[in-house]
């Protein structure tokens, strides 16, 4: 006897085919339309599951037609879906083993098929979640539970993937019946319920038959409140959407729920409503289960007048749609009748029609078992094939992108050095340009700053030169101008020049001092030292030294009432030139006091271009150039002084400019 929860099992694989909204006729138009293959191939599946309900012989010619069509076009994803449609009319007509091998082709063909965009990747997704609950719905029909839930939990997987919630909810209550047909209550409930959710979110039409299932679920647990609560639910729900073959199933679960309870008015009640809703569509299966449920009850009550009523038309619908099962039950139920009744001959009669027919149950058990055996073992064999084609076309995609990677690779690591050594190249000659021009525009900027200072230094001699005439007469003067000339040879030669020997830079230094000691009446004493370490080629930039030198005399050693001296001094200290200038003056704090209140355009300037040339030298060599100017206290006398410390890097002259300009100076 089929039970309810097996019935919606059927009712959820018709929901797994394919929905089409449009009429057969219309769709008969539109095929008669169609121009290009690709069309009639998508028209003439429509169409297949248009007749879905009403004419599965008609379903399968038409997808037939479909699957020829998709097979001489090559169109993989339309040929999957005609399986699916043939496996869906092989069910109806029940033929499972044909049904089993069209739905294992659909599979084969939607988990081959490449994925080309998400349009294309969600169709062929869901023929692949069809293929799957199809085959679900195959092995629970055959009862083997186990393999029905491998599949439709690889259905819901992708219908979970590709967010469909209506699918998800027929495969969820797919899934809820087998673990109910294995009396696994809990995780049965789990999955109605889940299906409940997402139906009452869509408002599916079909939420009564899973708050029935889930009415059930509490009725096998002895939850009678909440088995009472779902039934009453599934009843509005059920009213809001009628059909009569819903409401007889209904009315067969409460009759079923009384009888439980120990209501057995209600029970006849809810069976006598099951009967007449079953006889309306002549459900001849539906009004004999319906009849069994009754004279199993009359029989329990002890009223075998009742009992034999109802069982005797049970058995007479069971062999008018020759179904066995509810023979079998028939037959054993009138020998337990004719039992209480305490006539033996009859109720030995119907035991022996009950082992008959037992046996012819048996048999086509034992035949069908047979032959789900070996449909079973073609399917499995089949699957082991398919899986080690899918495993051969994984390692040979796996090998195709292994090498895809390694070419992709070398090119990329060829193309990269190749860049690279572009790169270098370019960039070394960008350097080599940078750095000439760096170097040029250092020693133009040099040559700016050392014309700057020509002007500041002449203009200073002329001044002392003036001075001179107008305090010590004419005789002096002249022999001043002799100094200043020689002086102003040497100055001009150097201005041609960035770098100049150290011993002319010496030359210059001793004439300018000369002069000054002319100027303010041998006001100090001066000496010049050199180390001997300190090549003849080792040069420096012209007139660097003379604006300290000029400071030494005007802002230290004048200003004091004490005959002053000033030395300086060239040694070289880690590959660099140091030059010490100290004066016995005021020192540099005092005059940079006297400075503040009363200060010369020409002296400031002279030091901020001093500044700046050394920051173009440390530029161009990339070696320190750099002064430091600080008071110093002499320990004997405790007279005072300013020390001027200059750190430039060390430069070379070439011997042939060294010798031209000693040719030049002769002349």
């Amino acid at each position: 006897m089929k039970t309810p929860i097996l019935l919606y099992l059927c009712w959820s694989f018709f929901s797994l085919a394919q929905a089409q909204n449009k009429s057969a006729d219309s769709l008969l138009v539109v095929l008669q339309r169609s121009k290009n293959d690709l069309d009639k191939a998508q028209t003439l599946n429509a169409l297949a599951d248009a007749y879905k309900t009403s004419n599965p012989k008609l379903m399968a010619d038409y997808a037939s037609k479909a699957l020829t069509l998709s097979q001489k076009i090559q169109y993989k994803v339309e040929e999957g879906y005609a399986q699916l449609n043939l496996g869906n009319a092989s069910i109806i007509l029940g033929n499972y083993a044909e049904a089993l091998n069209h739905f294992s082709e659909a599979q084969h063909l939607f988990e081959n098929e490449p994925q080309t965009d998400s349009k294309n990747n969600r169709v062929i997704q869901k023929g692949l979640a069809k293929s799957y609950g199809s085959i679900g719905i195959v092995f629970a029909e055959q009862s083997n539970y186990a393999k029905a839930l491998l599949y439709h939990l690889k259905s819901v997987k992708i219908y979970e993937s590709i967010h469909d919630d209506k699918k998800c909810a027929q495969v969820y209550n797919n899934i809820g019946v087998a673990y109910q047909s294995q009396e696994q209550i809990f995780k049965a409930l789990e999955y109605f319920i889940k299906a409940q959710k997402i139906q009452e979110k869509v408002n599916d039409t079909q939420v009564g038959i899973t708050l029935t299932n889930i009415a059930n679920c509490y009725l096998k647990q002895k939850n009678y409140d909440k088995a009472f609560e779902y039934y009453t639910k599934a009843k509005s729900s059920i009213d809001r959407n009628p059909g009569a073959r819903a409401l007889g199933e209904w009315y067969n679960n409460m009759g079923l729920y009384y009888a439980t309870t120990k209501n057995p008015a209600k029970a006849i009640e809810s069976w006598n409503a099951a009967i007449q809703q079953f006889a309306e569509i002549e459900d001849k299966f539906g009004v004999a289960d319906t009849y069994i449920y009754l004279g199993q009850l009359y029989l329990d009550q002890k009223n075998p007048a009742a009992a034999l009523s109802n069982t005797n038309k049970a058995l007479q619908l069971a062999k008018e749609i020759g179904v066995l099962e509810q023979i079998v039950v028939a037959e054993k139920l009138l020998s337990a009748i004719y039992d209480q009744q305490s006539n033996t001959a009859q109720s030995l009669l119907h035991f022996k029609l009950y082992s008959q027919a037992k046996d012819s149950l048996t048999n086509a058990e034992t035949i069908r078992k047979s032959v789900e055996s070996a449909m079973n073992f073609e399917f499995e064999k089949r699957e082991v094939i398919q899986k080690e084609e899918l495993q051969k076309k994984e390692l040979l995609l796996q090998e195709q992108a292994k090498q895809n990677k390694l070419q992709l690779l070398f090119a990329g690591l060829f193309a990269l050095m190749l860049a690279g050594i572009g790169f270098l190249f370019f960039n070394r000659m960008q350097l080599k340009k940078t750095l000439t021009l760096q170097k040029e525009l250092a020693e133009y900027e040099q040559k700016a700053l050392h014309l700057q200072m020509n002007p500041h230094f002449v203009f200073n001699c002329l001044g002392s030169i003036s001075s001179f005439i107008v305090q010590n007469g004419t005789h002096s003067a002249v022999k001043y101008l002799a100094k200043f000339s020689k002086l102003m040879r040497l100055t001009l030669e150097y201005s041609k020049q960035s770098l100049i020997p150290i011993d002319k830079e010496i030359q210059s230094l001793e004439n300018y001092l000369e002069l000054e000691q002319l100027r303010f009446n041998h006001k100090f004493l001066f000496t010049i030292t050199k180390d001997k370490a300190i090549e003849d080629d080792i040069a420096l930039p012209p007139l660097l030294l003379q604006p300290f030198v000029e400071n030494a005399i005007i802002h230290g050693v004048i200003p004091s009432k004490e005959t002053g001296t000033i030395s300086i001094a060239f040694f070289i200290e880690q590959q660099h030139l140091v030059c010490i200038i100290k004066d016995t003056g005021i020192g540099y704090t005092a005059s940079r006091a006297i400075k503040e209140k009363s200060v010369t355009v020409h002296q400031s300037m002279a030091l901020d271009i001093t500044k700046k040339r050394l920051q173009m030298i440390a530029t161009s060599t990339s070696k320190k150039a750099e002064v430091s100017i600080e008071d110093m206290t002499f320990e004997k006398d405790g007279t005072k002084g300013t020390k001027v410390t200059l750190y430039l890097p060390l430069q070379y002259i070439s011997k042939q400019n060294q010798n031209r300009q000693l040719i030049t100076d002769t002349l």
